[in-house]
């Protein structure tokens, strides 16, 4: 899953195009940029719902990486969600995305998330 800060995309297509930009701009680099506030909030809240500070909450989270803010980059994160809670962790994200007024977007089914 991908959120990120700016302009909705118009569609699909142009979400998918948004969303290779931003991972060659801040996702592939070797030193990420600290995220934004707006990124930095979005994260404080998928964790409070789901901590990942330590050993025990992070084996009953969803986030199949930790700690979640590492996968945040200046206005992007590109965060995978396990399997077996995806649809919860992922619908639960998306909402929180769009209250935030970010873009939530699905690279593997290229895809946007409204």
């Amino acid at each position: 899953m991908s959120v990120w800060q700016g302009e909705p995309p118009a569609d699909d297509a142009a979400a998918r195009t948004t969303f290779r930009a931003l991972y060659g701009k801040y996702i592939e680099r070797e030193y990420p940029t600290p995220p934004t506030s707006k990124i930095a909030e979005f994260v404080a809240i998928l964790v409070k719902r789901w901590p990942d500070d330590t050993d025990e909450a992070f084996d009953e989270s969803p986030w199949a990486a930790a700690p979640l803010i590492c996968e945040a980059s200046g206005p992007v994160m590109y965060f995978a969600i396990s399997y077996s809670r995806a649809d919860e962790a992922a619908s639960f994200a998306a909402a929180t995305a769009a209250q935030l007024g970010l873009v939530c977007f699905n690279p593997q089914e290229g895809r946007l998330w409204h």
